[in-house]
């Protein structure tokens, strides 16, 4: 075991390494070059596009497809999550508040990032044996670099499914057993037997609860998750907005703090952060794992949207980043930093910071409210995980692999609910980095593409699906 945790410190110090943030920045600053920084140019569409898309009847689609809205809620199911609490928390007590600024720049560069992933799923899409949409990484990387590539698809997919019982399972399952037992911890005396056995019922039922819907399919999932989605999101905002305004005469310091921080950390954290470096890696790192641009995770979702245009769903991609990380991680830093919470600089914090923050000013009762907010975003997060392991495990293995998949799936439940987690967290959230390098390279080679539909779209011309464009040009 040690071994191992040893192999998997060194892999993940690279992928999450200097290196790693630097290729990630690199290629979201190429690609906003290549489209003229469309995710600034063109955002106040993108919001229009977007936004007006809420009101859309779920009724309006193809057969085997999900409304644009609802494959946006899909992937904000899986991007909007516990990381968006306790990630915001880690990254403010170990880079300092000024890792906040980095957090922006990064989302700002991944806008384009994941404008391009989502418009390249769609455009290379399949229709797999049951009829419905699939995309993503892998199938870009095949289908518009050629066979040839598909090893590189392939990678891509192992990776994902190694990443999605961790990241997007156990560890969940976990952090609402954990929120759920400290709310009872709170109220009443229990044993720690009892809570045992709290956790294994607690286990069972989500099992339950996740095969249920998973198993319904891509139209299930985005039918709960366009339900689910908005009512967390408002309801953390809610409160978030509470302690904001309650303590509004300490948001003019926090946001001192952050652009302080964010190139001198030493001023604000007493020394303890003195690196500006680590600042903006740990910005940067906590940034991408909770918007995934970069991953391609989140292209999965969209490539089954029914849309008629692959720009016209890229435009939501740009949007699921303004949400997740320019909205949600902004509110739950100014919750940190106005909330008189005390940060342990240097020290590996989590959501209990963010809780904490909502204490000062709420009161303990509100931990009843902020154990429903953690259990809302971690189920939502196992929903938009299942898909994604579902895509991985269907282009390795065929669709026939996706059902013992999900039943699979659904069980790892169980373990996040009774088991310690720490190595299986580490060891996900190295697979989680390890996608980024083969969705990296496809999105980088496939640019010239993005640029091009970018052109179509607003040019007005017949938009062709890349595999009816051999037959056009034949005809």
């Amino acid at each position: 075991m040690d071994t191992i945790t040893g192999i998997n410190s060194a892999v993940s110090n690279f992928v999450w390494g200097a290196p790693a943030m630097v290729c990630i920045l690199g290629i979201g600053l190429y690609l906003s070059f290549r489209t003229r920084f469309i995710q600034i140019r063109k955002f106040g569409l993108a919001l229009k596009m977007t936004i007006g898309k809420i009101f859309a009847k779920s009724g309006d689609k193809k057969e085997g497809a999900i409304t644009p809205f609802q494959a946006l809620c899909t992937a904000l199911a899986a991007t909007v999550g516990t990381g968006n609490i306790a990630g915001v928390a880690g990254a403010i007590s170990i880079g300092g508040p000024g890792a906040v600024f980095w957090m922006w720049i990064s989302a700002l560069l991944g806008m384009c990032t994941k404008f391009s992933e989502v418009t390249l799923a769609v455009h290379y899409r399949e229709i797999d044996e049951t009829g419905t949409y699939v995309g993503g990484p892998m199938y870009y990387i095949k289908n518009g670099l050629g066979k040839k590539w598909k090893w590189l698809g392939s990678l891509f997919a192992v990776f994902g499914v190694l990443a999605v019982f961790g990241t997007g399972n156990a560890t969940q399952v976990n952090t609402i057993t954990t929120s759920i037992d400290e709310a009872i911890r709170s109220l009443s005396s229990v044993s720690d037997g009892g809570i045992s056995m709290i956790n294994l019922a607690l286990g069972i039922i989500i099992a339950i609860i996740v095969a249920c819907v998973l198993i319904g399919g891509v139209q299930r999932i985005g039918a709960v998750t366009e339900k689910l989605v908005p009512f967390m999101a408002v309801l953390y905002i809610a409160l978030g907005l509470g302690v904001i305004i309650i303590n509004f005469k300490a948001v003019p310091g926090a946001f001192g703090q952050i652009f302080a921080g964010a190139f001198n950390p030493r001023s604000v954290t007493g020394g303890i952060v003195g690196s500006m470096f680590m600042a903006l890696r740990k910005g940067v790192a906590r940034g991408i794992f909770s918007n995934e641009a970069g991953l391609g995770t989140g292209s999965m979702a969209h490539a089954s949207a029914d849309v008629n245009h692959p720009v016209k769903q890229g435009f939501f991609g740009i949007f699921e980043v303004f949400v997740d990380t320019i909205v949600i991680c902004t509110m739950t830093a100014l919750i940190i930093l106005c909330g008189r919470t005390v940060i342990p600089y240097g020290d590996t914090a989590g959501a209990e910071l963010t809780i904490q923050g909502f204490v000062n000013t709420y009161g303990e009762w509100v931990t009843i409210i902020t154990a429903l907010a953690m259990c809302f975003f971690a189920f939502s997060t196992i929903l938009g995980w299942g898909l994604y392991g579902t895509r991985c495990a269907g282009f390795l293995f065929g669709s026939r692999a996706e059902k013992p998949f999900l039943i699979i799936y659904a069980l790892v439940a169980i373990l996040g609910a009774t088991m310690n987690l720490g190595v299986i967290w580490e060891m996900a959230e190295t697979f989680n980095g390890l996608m980024a390098i083969p969705n990296l390279i496809g999105v980088f080679l496939l640019s010239g593409t993005v640029v091009k539909l970018v052109k179509n779209y607003f040019s007005g011309e017949e938009y062709i699906p890349w595999h009816e464009q051999d037959l056009k040009k034949h005809s």
